[in-house]
């Protein structure tokens, strides 16, 4: 019998590189498509890209350098030159936490590419920020109880931008730091990189328990080297794709026999969707977990832990159906409602090549090709690796063809892109170094020549 740990070696084919080349160059076409028609087409009377000359991202063309370029280009160099070989050696958990000290300090050096406050302590702390509310919510059952009546700009005491766009348990988070003395832009930036980068652990650990353990070994250079990292440090999106992965992982971790970890999975999934409207599609992620694991009893059992947050919410007096209801009005009052969703339909999609990066494409086209021959071995383990994929890009098509998310997606997407990036350990062993220089190629080009928002 052959183990399914060697098994995914044994599924790669021998040849693609030249389908993985097209796949990515197709990708950077459609990149550069999107930004070359928002800059032929926009002007000052277009919406389509306010606040930015750097479509499709949200971001300012600003070449520059900080003091976190030496040590983002030294952690990229080392990831690349060592992180392959000990992925495969190290002992997992040792692995794990290695990954993790790693993803801290590359989000942490990208940031500092934009130096201390604009590019970490003063993300937070803009007038459309959480920070920005925090000192004025004093009572919080108050707070939970006129939450969702003062989401609509109408009303004369409107919540400021990122407050309004999320359900309160995103505020909470940041009022709850401050009671606890963590107070100020930069401790609130540190908890939102040090959650975020979870994501480094969640993730291996969820396709590890999904029997795909040496996928998750191969992948997790490429979570670490992520991409994405400019917008986790610092965001609270990033957090809460910290904290949402987490809650994945933990019901993975439930389907291999240790039930307790269904009930926390629950409540953190369950506490995930009050601090993004969005986050109630990771829901597919759940199912496609469980669906792999053919263990639906782990899924039945967390839902008492998400249930019990969304009863003590309601009990508080902040009912989620109604802060979406408002969401929805606040989001066509503001730029949400002029930007062309003919346009952002499609670019929203590049944007979510630049996070992800090449490798996670050509990986996908990869796990593509092996999929018909994987379908017919159910202990494959490209299996588990496809669905945390395809649920991921089931997420983001539902959330792009709402019209909520025109633009800034490279941010608010943070939850949904952590879970394509397994797919990136199906490319093969030999070539894996070149497509993490090509990770870490887009975040340190996107860092260095863009000023990005938010």
């Amino acid at each position: 019998m052959v183990s399914t740990a060697t098994r995914p070696v044994e599924e790669r084919p021998r040849s693609g590189l030249r389908a993985d080349l097209t796949v990515t160059g197709a990708s950077a076409g459609l990149v550069a498509l999107a930004s070359a028609v928002a800059i032929y087409f926009d002007d000052p009377e277009s919406p389509i890209a306010p606040n930015s000359n750097a479509p499709p991202l949200y971001a300012v063309w600003s070449p520059h350098a900080g003091a976190g370029t030496p040590f983002a280009i030294l952690l990229a160099i080392a990831v690349i030159t060592w992180g392959p070989a000990l992925a495969a050696r190290l002992r997992w958990r040792w692995l794990l936490g290695l990954g993790y000290l790693t993803a801290v300090a590359w989000t942490l050096a990208l940031a500092m590419i934009d130096g201390w406050r604009s590019g970490f302590s003063g993300r937070l702390t803009d007038s459309h920020e959480y920070l920005h509310e925090v000192p004025g919510i004093t009572d919080i059952g108050l707070f939970l109880r006129t939450f969702a009546d003062r989401i609509p700009l109408a009303h004369p005491d409107a919540w400021t931008t990122h407050v309004a766009g999320h359900p309160p348990g995103a505020t909470l988070i940041f009022v709850w730091l401050d009671r606890l003395g963590i107070s100020g832009g930069g401790p609130a930036a540190l908890v939102c990189v040090l959650v975020g980068c979870l994501v480094a652990v969640a993730v291996p650990v969820t396709v590890q328990a999904l029997r795909s353990g040496e996928l998750a070994r191969s992948a997790l250079p490429f979570v670490v080297l992520f991409p994405g990292a400019v917008w986790v440090g610092a965001s609270a999106d990033g957090m809460f794709a910290g904290l949402t992965s987490v809650g994945v992982a933990f019901l993975a971790l439930g389907t291999r026999g240790s039930r307790w970890w269904c009930l926390p999975a629950g409540v953190l999934l369950g506490f995930g969707v009050f601090t993004s409207y969005g986050m109630l599609l990771l829901g597919l992620i759940s199912v496609a977990v469980v669906l792999i694991a053919r263990d639906w009893r782990a899924l039945l059992l967390a839902l008492p832990g998400a249930i019990a947050v969304l009863v003590s919410f309601a009990v508080a007096g902040f009912w989620w159906f109604e802060g979406y209801q408002n969401l929805v009005e606040r989001y066509y009052q503001g730029l949400g409602g002029e930007r062309p969703y003919a346009y952002w339909v499609w670019a929203n999609l590049a944007c979510l090549v630049l996070v992800v990066g090449p490798a996670v494409v050509a990986g996908l086209r990869r796990g593509v090709s092996l999929l018909p021959g994987a379908v017919r071995v159910p202990s494959s383990a490209v299996l588990p690796v496809m669905a945390l994929g395809c649920a991921a890009i089931c997420a983001v098509v539902l959330a792009d063809a709402s019209g909520l998310s025109k633009a800034e997606v490279e941010r608010i997407w943070l939850p949904f892109a952590v879970w394509l990036l397994p797919a990136a350990g199906l490319l093969p062993e030999a070539s894996r170094r070149w497509w993490l220089a090509g990770q870490a190629a887009v975040a340190l080009a996107v860092n260095h020549l863009l000023w990005t928002n938010w």
